[in-house]
Parts: C-alpha cells; sequence; structure tokens
C-alpha cells in the first residue's frame, strides 16, 4: 500500500515547486483540448460555409451532403447536413460521458441490420456491444457480436467529437469507425458530419462480392458517375452504394432520434420507429428494403430484447 510523503515546513519551497509544476501540466493539457477543439470547430465552419450551396439544393430535399470513398480495402461514407436541433441538445444526447452511451444504442438499433446494442462501463472505458446480422428478425445467435469502444474525443462549448470504433468485424471486416462531430449554426440548428467506414480483407472482399452478385444485384446507393461508353448518367452501385446506403441509414436514425426527445418517454420508441422508416421511403430506390409491419414488429421486438444484457 502507497505510503503519503510528507514534506518537511523547511521544504515549502519544494512543494510549493511540485505544485506548480503539476499545474501547469495539467494547464498544458486544458490548453491543448481546447486548441484542438477550437481548429476542429473552424475546420468543419470552413466545410460548412464551402458546402452553403450543395445543402441548399440537392437530390435529398433536407439541407444533406453525402460523399464516399472506394479503397483497395476500406470503404468510407461521410455525411454533412443541418438539423434541426439545438447543439445543446445534440451535444448532450451523444456526448454525454454518462447517458450517451445507452442513446447511441437507441439510435443504432433503429437501423435495420443491428439486432441488439447494450453499453457497458469498466475502468477500461465504454463499450457497446453491438449484433449485427440480416435485414430480417433473427436470433442473437445467428448475428455476429462487435465490440464498440465509445469515446467522447474532443468538447467544448460550440464543438464536440465522440467515436465509436471496432478493431473487428464479422467476415474479416474491421477498423469500424463511426465519427459524428458538430458545431451549432444558428439558436435552434446544429451542423453534424457522420463518419462511417471500415476496411475488409479477403473474406469480407469475397462476401460483398457474393452479395453485390446476387441479392445485392439491383442495389444503388447516392451518388451519380457518368458510364463511358454511353455518357449516361447512373447512380454508382457496388461496394460504394453499399457504404452509402449504411451511412444514410445512420444519419437518419441519428435525426430522427433527436426529434423524437421532445415527445414523451413512453412514447418515443414508436415515434422513433416510424419516423426512420418514413424517413427511409423517401429514398426508396436506396432503402427500402421490408414493409413497414415488419419492420416495426421486429424493431419492437429487438428494442426489448436489448434492455437486458445478453
Amino acid at each position: 500500500m502507497g505510503r503519503l510523503v510528507r514534506f518537511p515546513a523547511g521544504n515549502r519551497n519544494v512543494r510549493q515547486w511540485l505544485m506548480a509544476a503539476i499545474l501547469a501540466v495539467f494547464c498544458s493539457q486544458c490548453q491543448s483540448a481546447f486548441a484542438q477543439a477550437a481548429d476542429n470547430a473552424a475546420s468543419l465552419r470552413d466545410r460548412y460555409q464551402s458546402l452553403s450551396q450543395q445543402l441548399a439544393r440537392n437530390q435529398f430535399q433536407r439541407p444533406l451532403y453525402l460523399e464516399s470513398q472506394e479503397l483497395p480495402s476500406a470503404l468510407k461514407g461521410d455525411i454533412y447536413g443541418v438539423v434541426d436541433y439545438p447543439f445543446a441538445v445534440v451535444k448532450g444526447t451523444l456526448n454525454d460521458p454518462a447517458q450517451g452511451p445507452t442513446n447511441w444504442c437507441d439510435v443504432l438499433i433503429l437501423h435495420l441490420n443491428t439486432k441488439y446494442c447494450h453499453a457497458s462501463t469498466s475502468e477500461s472505458g465504454t463499450v457497446l456491444a453491438v449484433n449485427i446480422g440480416k435485414k430480417t428478425e433473427e436470433s442473437l445467435s445467428s448475428s455476429y457480436r462487435v465490440q464498440f469502444n465509445y469515446r467522447p474525443a474532443v468538447s467544448s462549448p460550440d464543438y464536440f467529437r465522440v467515436e465509436l470504433s471496432a478493431a473487428t468485424g464479422p467476415l474479416s471486416t474491421k477498423d469500424y469507425r463511426i465519427v459524428l462531430e458538430a458545431i451549432p449554426v444558428g439558436d435552434n440548428r446544429t451542423f453534424i458530419h457522420l463518419t462511417y467506414a471500415y476496411g475488409y480483407g479477403t473474406a469480407g472482399r469475397l462476401a460483398m462480392k457474393t452479395y453485390l452478385a446476387t441479392i445485392g444485384s439491383d442495389k444503388v446507393g447516392f451518388s451519380s458517375a457518368t458510364d463511358p461508353s454511353t455518357g449516361e448518367t447512373h447512380y454508382v452501385g457496388g461496394v460504394r452504394g453499399l457504404v452509402e446506403r449504411n451511412t444514410m441509414r445512420y444519419y437518419l436514425a441519428i435525426d430522427t432520434y433527436l426529434g423524437a426527445l421532445s415527445s414523451p418517454p413512453n412514447a418515443r420508441l414508436d415515434k422513433c420507429l416510424t419516423a426512420w422508416f418514413d424517413a427511409t421511403e423517401q429514398y426508396s430506390r436506396q432503402l427500402h428494403e421490408v414493409s413497414r409491419a415488419d419492420y416495426l414488429q421486429m424493431k419492437h421486438n429487438e428494442y426489448q430484447r436489448q434492455q437486458t444484457a445478453q
């Protein structure tokens, strides 16, 4: 057991020097964190300004901009959008160390492929145990468990960044990242940037290739591309279409969850589910998968299941 060290009264200068040194380190760390938040906020505000035209006029009929990247062994989707909720509400809901993890589980379960989510905290940090599976109802034993580390990375009065990361996933997928950062852009509006990305190995590449060659062969994303042989413009398909669809599903889950906070607690689940389904149906070409009745029944069952650690 450690022993408290006491300096003799004559060593007052030593004690003062040590206290000053500790305070200097603490202040340096604080200044570094504030500087990082300021830089990130400035960068996101510049992005907001540069996207003003795209946010005002686009195919989504809402202030939203989407982009995606297909790398040799990774996929990445980014959405920038303005939501009609005060920054304090968005930050307090999704970046709070105490309630944020549970709120994120309630957001993630809205996605068709999320079968379960449960938050737990230990000395090593906060983890979201998330099960990923089919777009239809199934048992947890038939789905894949992914362990997301939850980390409120940066926070200041006018900026926050929260990160969910997982080292491994199903079928040799890896390096999962769901990152949300935000700034206020008015009294009741918030500009958010959502990133959804993951890497994959040989097994993951083969699984996606099989999916895209069979039941996913007619699926498309939101970005447009030009066929060099015909000159015709069409929606992107393949893995870029795949990551764009999932990024949009997560974005709509965040938006609809925030919108349901104004409802009474016992009505929020139904509000979330119906609002999320209606929002996805606005982009039915890309996002329609199941009927409203099937979705509502499946998610009610999954929500009840995730109230208990599995």
